[in-house]
């Protein structure tokens, strides 16, 4: 790490209002885990139907797609931290029914409603979540914040299924529910005791159902903004591409490499590192080698180790690709939320966020299966290097285009229209530092 990377990390543990944020998301990312061990487990207990898990994962999915359309023009309308806060509460009543109602009765149309609701909740949250960290710290520190906040996440995301399952199986699944509601509440009373940074005096007429002025307008903004515009392109192609790619990499070891259940979880534990691994790296990589290196480059590894996995005839080769994988993906990941962040005018930043969302996430599930049909209709090892042909392909185009830059930021601002996307000058957060 180098000596700028490690004096804005120390900054930031020592900023009250970012470290009782960083806590807070910490500890609601350790709640959504044990949802994402819990949830299946009480549909699989209720109903003994995987197909019925999979109408529950498609419900949350379109409430998602479907809010992706206003949850930015909410976002910028409103206070960003208040709605934080509601959206904390909700989701904590939320999750809170369904110990309380399975008590007394299960029922599965309950699972539905509160899927489908926090899967809105979710997905707002999320938005303003992205657009505060701005609010939040100096735009130099945007990169580090994240990669703190990251690093943290994916953490959680390691040890909260193990902390579920171990709470699952001797309290009972509800009672993991419940430990996922008390976090959502414990978050909301961090986020109200924290202030955010004054935003960009810029209000958003639009009416949160206005499809024009709302996401169109995040979507305009990606367009017209030359790097963006190449990043949401190549990044898409990236989404469609990696959504499907755990699903083949576990199909590959359980199948093609014959191991059991807990080596599956070795390897995917193994991917959960790897994810640590790219958030912590990815502030010193960016300021070693700037914005266009370290992301084709991490675009680049996906590629390469990708490629390598189809044709490891071992398991812990196998595992280090998956581990490998992760690192590129969050790299990729991270570089690119950083940069739209720092490029991104306050008042548009919840649209161009929901935009950018909701545009991978309607494409990005049909990548999912048909990467799953080629594995199953052609083979894992011809699947994954054709997709590894592809992921080193996105790197290659991304050599032509404003995303090799090492600071687009700088050109980013340079070159938009007063008024559009260049920020005023006595905005907060003007300098860019890319």
């Amino acid at each position: 790490m180098t000596a700028g990377s490690e004096v804005a990390a120390r900054s930031l543990r020592t900023d009250r209002n970012f470290a009782v944020f960083w806590f807070v998301q910490a500890l609601s990312e350790v709640g959504n885990a044990f949802a994402l061990v819990a949830v299946p487990l009480l549909v699989l207990e209720a109903t003994g139907s995987v197909a019925r898990m999979g109408l529950l994962t498609a419900t949350a999915g379109a409430a998602s797609v479907v809010t992706g359309l206003f949850a930015g023009t909410l976002v910028d309308r409103f206070d960003r931290r208040r709605l934080m806060v509601l959206c904390e509460v909700a989701r904590a009543v939320l999750y809170g029914l369904i110990p309380v109602c399975w008590a007394a009765d299960p029922q599965m149309w309950l699972l539905y409603a509160v899927m489908g609701a926090a899967a809105v909740l979710e997905m707002i949250f999320q938005v303003a979540y992205v657009a505060a960290i701005p609010n939040l710290v100096d735009k130099e520190r945007i990169s580090a914040a994240n990669g703190l906040l990251q690093t943290t996440n994916s953490a959680a995301y390691v040890l909260g299924p193990m902390l579920a399952g171990l709470v699952a199986g001797v309290f009972g699944v509800t009672a993991a529910l419940s430990i996922n509601a008390a976090s959502f509440a414990v978050s909301a009373v961090g986020l109200a005791l924290i202030r955010f940074r004054p935003r960009e005096e810029r209000a958003v007429a639009a009416r949160w159902f206005d499809l024009r002025e709302g996401f169109l307008a995040g979507a305009g903004f990606l367009w017209r903004t030359p790097v963006l515009r190449a990043l949401t392109l190549l990044l898409t192609v990236f989404l469609f591409l990696s959504l499907g790619m755990t699903d083949v990499f576990i199909y590959h070891v359980r199948h093609d490499l014959g191991q059991n259940d807990r080596v599956v979880g070795y390897v995917m534990g193994a991917a959960g590192v790897g994810t640590i691994a790219g958030a912590a790296l990815m502030s010193p990589l960016r300021r070693w080698w700037g914005f266009g290196p370290c992301w084709l480059g991490s675009v680049g590894l996906c590629g390469v180790v990708v490629a390598v996995a189809g044709v490891a005839g071992n398991v812990v080769v196998a595992g280090g690709m998956v581990l490998a994988y992760s690192l590129g993906v969050a790299l990729a990941g991270l570089c690119s939320m950083s940069l739209r962040q720092e490029v991104t005018p306050d008042h548009l930043l919840g649209r161009v966020t929901s935009a950018f969302w909701t545009m991978h996430n309607v494409l990005a599930p049909i990548g999912a299966v048909v990467l799953t049909a080629l594995a199953k209709g052609v083979g894992v090892k011809d699947t994954l290097l054709a997709a590894g042909a592809a992921f080193l392909c996105v790197a290659g185009v991304g050599l032509f285009t404003p995303v090799r830059l090492r600071r687009p930021a700088i050109a980013a601002d340079a070159a938009a229209p007063p008024g559009r996307g260049r920020r005023p000058s006595g905005a907060s957060g003007s300098s860019t530092t890319g």
